[in-house]
């Protein structure tokens, strides 16, 4: 389905979550799309088969390497990003995992920030290692020579987060981008928390975005995904000194009879690759039902993602005027020191994921996350629920003291993810959360009371 309408004006976000991509026509001509729970896909005859393994005709063979119900949701997530194409996996460390090693292989360099997700994190240093691909992190990642500095003559990629986990860190994407670019190197970006009703990265200068489709994409929690979306601007013939970066992209291959990625594929020559070779393979193939799911997630996309900013933003106000409060991590507070890029990067709204310290600490934060009713304990992102965790116990628990103190993640830090309830309701169980902390600390010694009448 075109992205403009008869005059030639692009459709607006709204419309296309709803028909960009279109449902594959298959005669019957449902209004949603069909889940096609199969395996493989009947050919006409010999000939046929042929041409579809030979890539003389397209169409479906597989559902490992390609299912219409999993392409529609492609064709909708390569449109809302701007992107040429995407591929949905099973997860967003799937996703992760494909971007980075249809880029990478044994010997190559990756250069990351350091505020990620933990799961990403732990991909980088216990698994690729092993595969004898090396990472390195950049603290500060505004910070255009730290990144320079971190480049090698054996770095491939950059990775950032568009609005990272847990600590609301914003990275300016473009300037990472222009780093990147300067090297003959792509960046990869984790829009997971922004989607791409919030943020498009490939607008300011990404080549690849990659997403949890298991977190706003589908929203309500239930199923698992990812996806990889492809820009077109990125040169993958790139080359330092006679020494080609994408060596698997720019030299002849047997599949291709001879020919290379680049040649066959031009801007499309990692998507491609990235699908046939590393997807195909390694096999992290959803499920259509699944696919099915997050595809009508994506339909009410902006209507949730609205609401869950206004909410966060809301309590985030709420949370920096209480007096038990240290501090709070969200990019829409104007005393937030990333509200600059905020504002630049992210005008329809700042997400809907956080997190705040308390200044009891670590019991203070259990007993607060133990007081709350409506807010749910568990480890997820995304949902029209409201969520609450304590990563310094869970998420980050692997990272030592000071790790977590150099990450800013503290005892008595709390991350939150906001849904679509009414706000009343979400503040009044914070209310009940603080009070019950508040019940429960010590009275303060005389001489404290002495030297603050004082």
């Amino acid at each position: 389905m075109t992205h403009e309408n008869r005059t030639g004006r692009a459709f607006g976000f709204a419309t296309q979550q709803l028909h960009a991509g279109g449902a594959p026509a298959d005669g019957i001509n449902a209004r949603a799309t069909p889940i096609y729970l199969s395996a493989g896909f009947v050919f006409d005859d010999f000939e046929q088969a042929r041409d579809r393994f030979g890539g003389a005709e397209d169409g479906f063979t597989y559902t490992r390497i390609g299912n219409p119900t999993n392409s529609s949701v492609e064709r909708r997530l390569a449109a809302l990003e701007g992107g040429t194409g995407a591929i949905l996996v099973g997860s967003g460390q799937a996703a992760v995992s494909v971007a980075i090693l249809g880029l990478l292989q044994a010997g190559d360099h990756l250069v990351s920030a350091s505020s990620i997700y933990e799961g990403s994190r732990g991909l980088f240093l216990d698994n690729f290692s092993r595969l004898g691909i090396t990472t390195d992190f950049v603290a500060d990642a505004n910070d255009a020579l730290a990144w320079e500095l971190a480049i090698t003559p054996a770095t491939r990629a950059l990775f950032v987060e568009s609005i990272p986990n847990p600590k609301n860190d914003l990275v300016d994407i473009a300037l990472v981008a222009e780093v990147a670019h300067r090297h003959g190197i792509p960046l990869i970006v984790d829009n997971t928390f922004a989607t791409p009703y919030l943020l498009r990265p490939l607008q300011h200068g990404a080549d690849i975005v990659v997403h949890s489709a298991s977190k706003f994409l589908a929203g309500h929690g239930s199923v698992l995904g990812g996806a990889v979306v492809s820009g077109d601007g990125f040169d993958w013939s790139a080359a330092t000194s006679g020494v080609a970066h994408f060596p698997h992209l720019t030299e002849p291959t047997r599949s291709l009879g001879g020919r290379s990625f680049v040649e066959r594929f031009g801007a499309e020559a990692f998507l491609v690759y990235a699908r046939d070779v590393v997807t195909a393979r390694f096999g992290p193939t959803p499920s259509p039902i699944n696919a099915f799911l997050i595809q009508q997630g994506i339909e009410t996309l902006s209507l949730r993602v609205d609401r869950q900013s206004a909410n966060a933003l809301a309590i985030a106000e709420w949370l920096e005027a209480q007096p038990d409060i240290e501090s709070v991590d969200y990019s829409g507070l104007p005393s937030n020191p990333f509200h600059a890029l905020a504002q630049h990067y992210l005008p329809r709204g700042q997400g809907s994921v956080f997190s705040f310290t308390l200044r009891g600490g670590a019991a203070a934060a259990e007993q607060f996350i133990n007081a709350v009713e409506l807010f749910t304990r568990m480890t997820h992102l995304g949902d029209v629920r409201s969520l609450i965790i304590h990563p310094a116990s869970t998420t980050h628990a692997w990272r030592s003291e000071q790790q977590l103190r150099d990450a800013g993640i503290w005892p008595g830090l709390i991350r939150l993810s906001v849904g679509v309830e009414d706000l009343p309701d979400l503040l009044a169980d914070l209310q009940h959360a603080l009070d019950v902390v508040r019940a429960s600390a010590p009275a303060p010694a005389v001489a404290d009371l002495v030297s603050e009448a004082r």
